[in-house]
């Protein structure tokens, strides 16, 4: 059973404001349970029907059986998924290694599901860490987190000033335009940084004139410009070929 305080205070995680300044965010569903379980990410509450907690092993200790109906009230989904886990975020106060492994920078992606989507594009091919300027969609937005498949529990996520971080770094600037080196006649080097720009406006100044090696996907048909997350996943797909 789910007392009215918690009600009320899962279900302000619908606005901004709530899960932008809380110290947890919000996980949904058996899959993204199981993953969560398996990591090293602090479960602060749970709240989970009698159906998946008697598919458990055994019950932990955080988990709050409720009724579907609860669980439906509480869900951010148009319908609860079995389980709802309030998970504590992780704080980041370490520069960041670019070094010996490839980056991704986002300039300003404003869709939470594009967000989503590249977090699981590069958690698909083998990156880790990606940092994102202070505009872009919050990782912890639960659009996000639900459309990361799990990947935010592998994928680390740091918001950074961008053009700081890389103006003296000594590894290729990768820049996503559509004036560049076409990614089928270059090899792209395991270790650099990879710049992906705004929807709508590309990537901004100062950080486009600190790009080392502009490239672009070579366009056959009559499309203006390619979804950000497409773009990625096309990019990364050449970078581990």
């Amino acid at each position: 059973m789910i007392n009215k305080n918690e009600l009320k205070y899962i279900q302000s995680f619908a606005h901004k404001k709530h899960w932008a300044e809380e110290s947890v965010f919000i996980i949904e569903g058996p899959k993204m349970m199981e993953e969560l379980m398996a990591s090293d990410w602090v479960i602060r509450q749970a709240y989970a029907t009698k159906d998946w907690i008697q598919n458990q092993p055994f019950k932990p200790h955080y988990v709050t059986e409720v009724a579907d109906f609860e669980l439906d009230k509480i869900s951010q989904l148009q319908k609860g998924n079995q389980v709802l886990a309030l998970v504590e975020k992780k704080q980041v106060n370490e520069p960041l290694p670019l070094k010996g492994r490839m980056t991704l920078l986002l300039d300003g992606i404003q869709d939470p599901g594009n967000l989503g989507t590249i977090i699981r594009t590069a958690d698909w091919f083998g990156l880790d860490q990606i940092v994102v300027s202070a505009d872009t969609a919050s990782c912890f937005n639960p659009k996000v987190v639900q459309s990361t498949m799990g990947s935010i529990l592998r994928v680390q996520v740091v918001v950074a000033d961008l053009p700081e971080l890389i103006q003296s770094v000594r590894i290729p600037i990768y820049g996503a335009v559509l004036e560049g080196k076409s990614i089928q006649t270059i090899d792209l080097a395991k270790e650099g940084v990879l710049v992906i720009g705004n929807e709508s406006r590309g990537i901004r100044q100062p950080l486009l004139s600190l790009i080392t090696d502009p490239i672009t996907i070579p366009r056959y048909g009559t499309a203006e410009s390619l979804n950000a997350a497409v773009a990625t996943g096309i990019i990364l797909a050449k970078w581990q070929h």
